[in-house]
């Protein structure tokens, strides 16, 4: 869209789209691997199975809110 010279406004929007889309894909990633991973781990008593996935999830909010 830049390299056509489109409107800054319409490449503005569709940039929105796109990080949106991203977050949202995290977020399905994210409940899927709890309803799978975390929930095995929780049954065998891997504990730093669940310390990864908070760490993870520090890192994944701490970028989505550093970019809002």
């Amino acid at each position: 869209m830049v390299e056509n010279d489109q409107d800054c406004s319409q490449i503005l929007i569709q940039l929105a789209a796109v990080r949106s889309a991203i977050n949202n894909t995290g977020k399905l990633v994210l409940k899927k691997h709890i309803s799978h991973c975390i929930v095995e781990a929780v049954k065998q008593g891997d504990e730093e199975t669940v310390r990864e996935l908070n760490n993870a999830i520090d890192k994944f909010i701490k970028y989505v809110v550093s970019n809002i």
